[in-house]
């Protein structure tokens, strides 16, 4: 009896041991910020008579709990300002669209996803504005302006002057930045890897006078590939 018990618990330790561990669903970070998911996007609309909400934001970026949040306190913010009493001619407005961007020039891949903006809680015209996620496939973590160069070097003595110059021959005529706000790394955060470099989103009233509106601009990698983390 004693070694038929002994094989009966071996037998029992095993099957559980072999048994596959049960994985957790990954958390639905849209439904969790009262979206809906598609299958590609999560998107939010709300319409009311003093107010238009309408978001989509890709449903599959590696960091959804960043994007999410970001959009859920945008969303919050602007109802808090829209659900005031405050007379109005029109009705407020929110609206969040999202462009996908990739790279995979070694030695490891980026995508990057930037949100646009665009918010009229009475204002002449819409404000405009961007925030971009950047992960990097190999690390699997998010880009900050501070990560994507090497360690010690200060890029924007060299970004600045190719920004200005893009923005020239963007318009045909000159653009003058002041150096404060050109060599401002606040002016920077935002911005896409891709395969021909970096594009930096700059929001209104940002590196430009708010009059100018926003605008993005890229800094081809041969540029700046030395400065490269």
């Amino acid at each position: 009896m004693h070694k038929a018990l002994v094989a009966v618990v071996a037998a029992i330790t095993v099957a559980l041991g072999s048994a596959p561990a049960a994985v957790a669903d990954p958390t639905d970070y849209c439904t969790e910020i009262e979206g809906v998911d598609n299958g590609t996007a999560c998107q939010i609309q709300l319409t009311d008579p003093g107010y238009l909400v309408d978001i989509s934001v890709p449903s599959d970026f590696p960091d959804m709990q960043a994007v999410t949040q970001f959009v859920a306190q945008a969303r919050d913010e602007f109802l808090d300002v829209a659900k005031s009493p405050a007379p109005r001619l029109a009705p407020y407005s929110l609206d969040i669209s999202a462009a996908t961007y990739n790279s995979v020039v070694p030695p490891r891949g980026q995508v990057s996803v930037v949100l646009r903006v665009f918010q009229n809680i009475g204002a002449p015209r819409p404000q405009a504005s961007f925030k971009s996620f950047v992960w990097d496939q190999a690390y699997r973590e998010l880009i900050t302006f501070e990560t994507l160069w090497k360690p010690g070097v200060d890029p924007l003595p060299v970004v600045f002057p190719a920004v200005q110059s893009a923005l020239q021959t963007q318009t045909g005529q000159p653009v003058p930045i002041a150096p404060a706000a050109g060599l401002d790394p606040a002016n920077y955060q935002d911005f896409a890897i891709t395969n021909d470099g970096v594009i930096f989103f700059f929001s209104q009233g940002g590196l430009l006078p708010e009059a100018d509106g926003a605008t993005q601009v890229l800094v081809p990698r041969s540029v700046i590939a030395p400065l490269l983390a």
